[in-house]
């Protein structure tokens, strides 16, 4: 029996899969097994609830291009996981779906030289159309991360199209 998710509350399996991702050590563990490339670049789970998910990349030596500026990629990673981490959360407990980006894009403001942290605040759209799907049914929705330095401006913007589908 699937657990539904209320308009404030999250399912057992969602605030399962939520803990889990905020707990420093199990993150790493997960991202070591999962998306190895995560812990290289040294990515951190601020926050993940039904509202919006924040993730943080470090500037340092693993994360730097060779224009002292953290790499594009690097920055790409922690923005899709921004946005997968609230879309695994909308889908936990709920079945089995397929999910896959199906396109990408990115604007650059400045240059990333200190801390940045995506945040993506689509959850309540992330979370009616996944309550929509019904069995077979596709659905897609551009999420926007949009990573901020340390001194709260915008560095980037990533636009990540992502695809569900609900399985019978």
């Amino acid at each position: 029996m699937e657990t539904q998710i209320t308009t404030t509350s999250l399912s057992s399996a969602a605030e399962d899969y939520r803990k889990k991702m905020l707990n420093p050590a199990v993150f790493r563990m997960a991202m070591l097994s999962k998306l190895p490339s995560a812990v290289f670049w040294g990515f951190k789970m601020l926050s993940l609830d039904r509202e919006k998910c924040q993730v943080s990349i470090p500037y340092r030596w693993s994360t730097q291009n060779p224009f002292r500026s953290i790499y594009f990629a690097a920055l790409a990673g922690a923005a899709e996981l921004s946005t997968g981490a609230l879309c695994q959360l909308a889908l936990a407990g709920r079945g089995s779906f397929s999910m896959l980006v199906v396109d990408f894009r990115a604007e650059y403001f400045k240059k990333a030289n200190t801390k940045i942290s995506f945040s993506c605040d689509q959850g309540a759209e992330l979370f009616e159309l996944i309550e929509g799907l019904k069995p077979g049914d596709t659905a897609q929705l551009t999420m926007i991360s949009t990573g901020k330095n340390t001194s709260d401006e915008i560095v980037a913007k990533f636009y990540v199209t992502w695809s569900f589908k609900k399985k019978s």
